[in-house]
């Protein structure tokens, strides 16, 4: 039974220490006032194709959606919002 104990012990150790090492993906530096409309920036990405889900600006200043690309998968993509470039792209 103390193996099964360790072992639960050390399992929920590793998850704990994996939430912590993700890191957060930093898009730009520069001020918000050289960023593009957020608004516009929506529009030109649904002209494009996509389908938005969610937007948001993160903690690592990117702009970033959920939603599906013009291709139909679903997406999380991270924008630098100075130039609109994709950072990290994730499907799901």
């Amino acid at each position: 039974m103390n193996v099964l104990k360790l072992s639960a012990s050390v399992a929920g150790v590793m998850l704990l220490v994996g939430c912590g090492a993700q890191s957060t993906t930093v898009c730009t530096d520069a001020p918000m006032s050289e960023w593009l409309d957020q608004t516009a920036f929506q529009q030109q990405l649904l002209s494009d194709g996509y389908q938005i889900s969610e937007f948001k600006v993160t903690d690592g200043q990117c702009y970033e959606i959920y939603g599906f690309n013009p291709a139909g998968e679903k997406v999380e993509i991270y924008f630098n919002p100075v130039d609109g470039s994709v950072v990290k792209e994730e499907k799901e």
